[in-house]
């Protein structure tokens, strides 16, 4: 499987490019239904943002869609990476091989 992931100025930028997309729920208020059923969820897209000059400004956008067809968007900043985090999830669904990546 090709991996790729996207890489944008800002995580405005990623967020509004995956509003084109479709992904419109927002994932960050419903953090337990990622953490109680990972398997429910496939991620579809990956952006990555680096603060350019303070590490803790790093986020991660994830572009993620549900069993039932919801497309929507979770944005972990560095310090969301904690044991039993949505964010830390989504991490391993992606180290799993739970997600497509697209260059752009």
């Amino acid at each position: 499987m090709d991996r790729h992931m996207y890489h944008y100025a800002t995580v405005s930028k990623a967020l509004e490019e995956l509003t084109e997309k479709g992904f419109t729920v927002d994932f960050n208020i419903q953090e337990n239904r990622i953490i109680d059923s990972p398997d429910d969820f496939e991620i579809v897209h990956v952006y990555r943002y680096e603060g350019e000059s303070d590490p803790g400004d790093e986020a991660t956008v994830y572009g993620i869609k549900s069993s039932t067809g919801e497309k929507g968007v979770f944005v972990a900043g560095l310090s969301a990476f904690t044991e039993k985090s949505a964010a830390m999830v989504l991490h391993e669904l992606t180290i799993k091989g739970h997600g497509n990546f697209e260059n752009n």
